[in-house]
């Protein structure tokens, strides 16, 4: 019976496909128990959860399953980069200025100029590997910033310009990715191609996915309307999402930029941030899915040798120089960028330190690399960012907690977070008791407005399940909600 079950598991059936996601579903998840006590992304926990279940240790999801599930990849990065465009509104970039898009450009570049040096003029790789490798440097996660955010209720200027670099920081990975790649893969086939194939065409071809994007973006704004319920709305944002991603791969076309542009056309047409929600509780299996199997491809036993194809060095050792350089770049490119605008000390001193975790889109990206570059190439650039996204969210977290703290955006300290009287109505001082009581009646007072802000997908829903209620005959709105 069980020499069945592992058979049945290692087969292309459709009851080894299913129990295969079983498993990679439940892992994740479990995985991610283990790591909210270490205060670590869910992103970790499920790459950990991939390398466990992969080759390397108990080889239970088996190499048909995995290649089977490619698709996932496309549908991954169009969630992904369609949620990118939602932080794009014009409102925001007309009053925030130039200032943080000049900060952006410099912590982004930067970085990606010293992983290109070290990787390429030092280590000698080859041109295509250092230039998409420095590329996907530019990269940064925001969501273990934010969570830092959250939970240390940080506020100040350091917090107002890092909210806004990451928001703009994963555009410009996208152009920098695309225009990367198109520039290695003619440097591979040099001699074959002309300088407009080199130069031009990556820039014309990404131009046009964009404006198909925007299309696209302007269709989904027509069709999705306010009349549509819950389900049809996000049943028509899948459709809209997958036919463009289907045409971009008809035509080998990566549709990233595209499904940036589509979510910031329907994002500035419609204000309606209510979608990005609903697809933001949608895509959690699938991202989930995503990120194990991209574990389940991490090779551990080639960290140690030499990729023939990008040069003479082990690739622990360019991931260890990869990691470093690109701290480094983040921290000078941020440094430089706030000098540029005059930002203030704190902003300048440690808004470097906050933008060192890299995950999501960096692992998307590289995935799809191995497509673009595929064979050795492919794979050890996937084997790098793997490796070290897991070290950037080990270290990402606490050095943002670090920056805030030195940079005064919270504090411990119920002095600095509270602001109670120190003498009563009759001008009478209070004593140290009362006044302590007061701090903690405030804290509390505080909580429900942090907690809505947590919240916020949720409300989304309740708004639909109130709508939902009152047009249920039979059922009095308020009586149900409150039972």
């Amino acid at each position: 019976m069980l020499q069945n079950f592992y058979n049945q598991i290692g087969t292309a059936s459709p009851a080894g496909v299913i129990i295969a996601v079983a498993f990679m579903l439940a892992t994740g998840f479990l995985m991610t128990r283990l790591t909210g006590l270490l205060r670590l992304p869910n992103v970790t926990a499920y790459i950990l959860a991939g390398v466990l279940l992969g080759p390397n240790c108990l080889a239970l999801v088996p190499a048909n399953v995995v290649s089977g599930t490619g698709f996932l990849a496309d549908i991954a990065l169009a969630f992904i980069a369609f949620s990118v465009g939602e932080f794009f509104r014009m409102e925001t970039l007309k009053k925030n200025g130039g200032a943080v898009l000049v900060i952006t450009l410099m912590e982004s570049l930067v970085a990606s100029l010293g992983v290109f040096v070290v990787t390429y003029v030092v280590l000698h790789l080859s041109l295509a590997f250092s230039i998409v490798l420095a590329a996907l440097a530019s990269a940064t996660a925001p969501a273990s910033t934010i969570m830092t955010i959250r939970q240390t209720n940080a506020k100040g200027d350091l917090v107002e310009t890092l909210l806004q670099v990451v928001a703009l920081d994963d555009m410009v990975a996208l152009l920098a990715f695309s225009i990367s790649t198109s520039i290695a893969l003619a440097s591979l086939h040099e001699g074959q191609a002309d300088i407009c194939e080199t130069i031009l065409y990556p820039f014309v071809r990404n131009a046009g996915v964009m404006l198909l994007g925007g299309v696209f973006g302007i269709l989904l704004h027509l069709i999705m309307g306010r009349k549509h319920s819950t389900d049809n709305r996000l049943i028509i944002a899948l459709s809209v999402i997958f036919a463009f991603c289907g045409i971009c791969a008809l035509v080998s076309v990566s549709p990233l930029l595209g499904c940036m542009s589509m979510g910031m056309l329907y994002i500035n047409l419609s204000d309606d941030d209510k979608l990005f929600k609903q697809l933001n509780y949608f895509s959690p299996p699938i991202l989930l899915l995503f990120y194990v199997r991209a574990g389940i491809n991490f090779r551990l036993d080639t960290l140690w040798n030499a990729a023939g194809s990008v040069g003479a060095t082990p690739l622990v050792v360019v991931g260890v120089v990869y990691f470093v350089a690109r701290i480094i770049g983040k921290y000078l490119g941020a440094y430089g960028g706030c000098l540029m605008v005059h930002s203030p000390a704190p902003v300048r001193n440690y808004l470097g330190l906050a933008l060192i975790p890299q995950a999501g889109v960096a692992i998307g990206l590289a995935d799809l690399c191995q497509r673009i570059l595929g064979g050795e190439m492919g794979a050890s650039m996937q084997t790098i960012i793997l490796s070290s996204s897991i070290l950037y969210e080990l270290a990402g977290p606490g050095c943002a907690k670090l920056a805030l703290y030195l940079s005064g955006s919270y504090s411990d300290r119920l002095e600095e977070i509270t602001t109670v009287a120190a003498v009563d109505e009759n001008g009478l001082p209070k004593s140290a008791t009362q006044v302590l009581i007061e701090r903690i009646q405030q804290i509390r007072n505080d909580l429900p407005a942090q907690m809505a802000n947590l919240k916020a997908e949720e409300d989304a829903f309740t708004q639909e399940a109130e709508l939902f209620a009152r047009t249920m005959p039979g059922i009095r709105h308020g009586r149900f909600l409150n039972r």
